[in-house]
């Protein structure tokens, strides 16, 4: 059983190993720019339309680890702060990022951090915990979410509009999760397997 004190190398690290700053800014940067993209991403479903930003989010706290994921989406929002486009929706700046979406953006970095310290632990590299972690991590997201539009406009609504139209593909996402990343570290595997046989 892996020990939740025992540290792995990241996708990242195993990857491109290195901890410079000029990496660390690097990859932050390509990592905001996914989530600004995920977020412009609509794929059509039901009841809603499904952006990928969640899906993102997981998978860039299972590639990174918990620090470089948690700064990822810090860069992120702060690009939003400032106001880059880079939300689902046209709005920006400091009066959208404390509307109704608030709780749902403070989701993203406690998820990026809890599932980057889980995948630390090795529990990427296990289809059953990459599902189990990416399950976790959507929860955390959608607390502060749905708490905060709770806040607004009463618990009733915030049930019927920021979480249970989301259920069927936050399911989905969460098992395409998993799935891309063992199918990741098989790659790696494979990789690491030609060099010894080369």
């Amino acid at each position: 059983m892996t020990s939740l004190s025992a540290t792995h190398p990241t996708l990242l690290n195993t990857l491109a190993p290195g901890n410079s700053l000029i990496r660390s800014a690097g990859f932050a940067i390509a990592g905001s720019l996914l989530l600004a993209l995920s977020a412009k991403a609509q794929v059509p479903f039901w009841p809603v339309p499904m952006t990928l930003q969640s899906l993102a989010i997981m998978m860039i706290g299972m590639a990174y680890g918990s620090r470089l994921a948690t700064a990822t989406v810090l860069l992120y929002l702060a690009e939003g702060l400032a106001g880059l486009p880079v939300f689902a929706g046209a709005g920006a700046g400091f009066a959208y990022m404390t509307g109704p979406t608030a709780g749902y953006l403070a989701g993203f970095v406690m998820a990026a951090g809890l599932i980057g310290w889980l995948a630390e632990r090795g529990w990427d590299r296990s289809p059953v915990k990459a599902l189990v972690a990416m399950s976790v991590g959507h929860v955390l997201l959608f607390i502060p979410g749905v708490a905060w539009l709770a806040v607004l406009f009463g618990a009733e609504k915030a049930v019927a509009v920021g979480l249970t139209p989301f259920i069927a593909a936050t399911l989905l996402k969460t098992a395409l999760g998993a799935a891309l990343m063992q199918a990741s570290w098989m790659v790696v595997a494979r990789r690491s397997q030609d060099r010894i046989d080369g």
